[in-house]
C-alpha cells in the first residue's frame, strides 16, 4: 500500500513540477484535480488527471476532493496546490478536508495577513524590510462615492510609469474586464484612470495598489521559496535570478527562466517575516534589486509555492522531502538551501538568450549550458512516452509565437 499520496489542484506547470518532485524523491504516484485536461499532465505515467469543471467554486472544490479520497481509502493523502484562490478554499474548509488530507497551509487569520500586498507591506516596515512607494486604491469606496466620475480626483503621488495590481489575487481572479493583465504596466495617468475605470465597471470590491517601478528589466527580479514547518523551524530556502518572465496577459509576471543564484540578504529577511506572522508550509517571495540603493524591494509573498518551483528541486533541495518530514512522518530535520547552479527555464535556450541584454550574464549562462545544467519542468525522462514529449516540444516551441506576439524585442524595462 503507498504510504502517502500527493493531490495536487490545478493542473499547470507548477502542479505538475511539485507531483514530479514528489515522484523523484519517493517513487509515488499523484493525482492532479483541474478544470479541464491540461497539456502539462498529457500522458503521464505517474499523474492521474482528474478533471472536474467548475472547480474554482470552492463547493465544487471540496466535494471532488472528497471524492478523491473516498477513492483512495486507507492512504494519507497531502493535498497541495500553486493557485491562491484554490489556498484560500481550502483554508476556509480546512474542518471538512482534514478528515481526509494532510493540509500544509496556514491558519486563515495568517493567509489574510500575507495574502494581502497592503498587509504585507505592513509587516515588512516593522522589520526594515524595503518595499515599494504605494497609494493604495479601494475600488469599493471609489464605486460608492460616484465611480468613474472621482478617479480622476485620486492623489497618485508617484512618479510614471508605475505598476498596477491587486492587493489580494484570490479575490481580482473572479473578475473580467477588458484588457485584464495579472500585473499592469501603466504609462501615463490617462491609463491608469481607464484601468480603474474598467475595475469600477467590473464591479471590484477590493483594493488596487499603484506602486512605483523599480529601475531595471526582469533580470533584476528575483525569487524565493521557504517552507516553515509546523514546529516553526524554516526548513527549506532557494533564491534565484529571474532572466525572462512570461508575458501573456494572464500570466505577466511568471518566471519562464531563473538561474539558481544564493541571497543571503533576501533569505534572513524573509525568515524573518515568516516568523514574525507565524506561517506554516510553503511560501514564495517576489523582489527586485534596486540600483538606486544596492538593497532589494520585496513586492508580496505568495501563501504557497511558485509555479516556477522545479527551480528549487533542480538545484538539489526537493520541496516534497521537507514536505513529508515534516507533515508525514512528525520530524525536525536540518534546513536545507538549494545551493547548485542551474538554469530553469520553460522556454527554448535559444529564444531566452535573445532577452539577455548584459554581456557578463550572457557568458555565464553560456557555461551553464555547456556544462548541461539546463532543466525544463515538464521534460522528465521517467515519465511518459513519444506522445508526452511531442506535446512538451510543442509547448515548448509555442513560446516563439506567444513573446513575438506579446514581446518581440527585450527592452530596458522589461515590458
Amino acid at each position: 500500500m503507498t504510504e502517502f499520496l500527493p493531490v495536487g489542484v490545478g493542473g499547470d506547470i507548477g502542479v505538475y513540477a511539485l507531483l514530479r518532485a514528489f515522484h523523484e524523491q519517493y517513487g509515488t504516484p499523484a493525482v492532479a484535480l483541474s478544470s479541464v485536461a491540461t497539456r502539462a499532465m498529457t500522458d503521464s505515467t505517474f499523474v492521474t488527471n482528474v478533471v472536474v469543471p467548475g472547480i474554482d467554486d470552492a463547493a465544487v472544490l471540496v466535494t471532488a476532493l472528497e471524492e478523491v479520497a473516498a477513492a483512495h481509502p486507507g492512504v494519507r493523502l497531502v493535498l497541495l496546490t500553486n493557485a491562491d484562490w484554490y489556498v484560500r478554499a481550502i483554508i476556509e474548509n480546512r474542518e471538512r478536508l482534514e478528515k481526509h488530507y494532510l493540509v500544509p497551509f496556514c491558519s486563515l487569520d495568517v493567509l489574510d495577513v500575507v495574502s494581502s500586498k497592503e498587509s504585507f507591506a505592513a509587516v515588512c516596515a516593522r522589520l526594515d524590510i524595503p518595499t515599494p512607494r504605494e497609494v493604495p486604491v479601494d475600488v469599493a469606496d471609489l464605486t460608492a462615492r460616484g465611480g468613474r466620475e472621482r478617479i480622476a480626483e485620486l492623489e497618485v503621488d508617484l512618479d510614471f510609469p508605475v505598476v498596477a495590481k491587486p492587493s489580494s489575487s484570490a479575490e481580482y481572479h473572479y473578475i473580467s474586464f477588458p484588457g485584464k493583465r495579472k500585473i499592469h504596466h501603466v504609462a501615463t495617468r490617462a491609463e491608469l484612470d481607464e484601468l480603474l475605470g474598467h475595475l469600477v465597471d467590473a464591479g471590484y470590491t477590493g483594493t488596487f495598489l499603484v506602486q512605483e517601478f523599480i529601475p531595471g528589466d526582469e533580470t533584476q527580479m528575483r525569487s524565493l521559496t521557504a517552507y516553515r514547518d509546523s514546529h516553526g523551524d524554516i526548513t527549506l530556502l532557494a533564491t534565484g535570478r529571474v532572466l525572462l518572465e512570461e508575458h501573456t496577459p494572464g500570466t505577466l509576471g511568471i518566471p519562464a527562466a531563473i538561474l539558481t543564484e544564493q541571497y543571503e540578504d533576501a533569505m534572513e529577511a524573509a525568515s524573518r517575516f515568516l516568523d514574525e506572522v507565524g506561517y506554516l508550509g510553503f511560501a514564495n517571495f517576489d523582489y527586485k534589486w534596486d540600483p538606486r540603493t544596492g538593497r532589494h524591494v520585496y513586492f508580496e509573498m505568495n501563501p504557497r509555492i511558485g509555479r516556477n518551483n522545479y527551480y528549487v528541486t533542480a538545484a538539489g533541495a526537493n520541496p516534497a522531502r521537507v514536505l513529508v518530514e515534516d507533515q508525514v512522518h512528525g520530524n525536525r530535520i536540518k534546513p536545507v538551501r538549494a545551493s547548485g547552479e542551474v538554469l530553469y527555464t520553460v522556454v527554448p535556450v535559444r529564444l531566452l538568450m535573445r532577452y539577455i541584454l548584459e554581456p557578463g550574464l550572457r557568458s555565464r549562462l553560456r557555461a551553464v549550458v555547456r556544462r548541461g545544467a539546463v532543466v525544463n519542468p515538464l521534460s522528465y525522462s521517467r515519465d511518459g512516452g513519444l506522445r508526452r514529449r511531442a506535446t512538451v516540444w510543442a509547448m515548448t516551441m509555442n513560446f516563439y509565437r506567444k513573446y513575438k506576439t506579446y514581446y518581440p524585442k527585450p527592452t530596458e524595462t522589461g515590458y
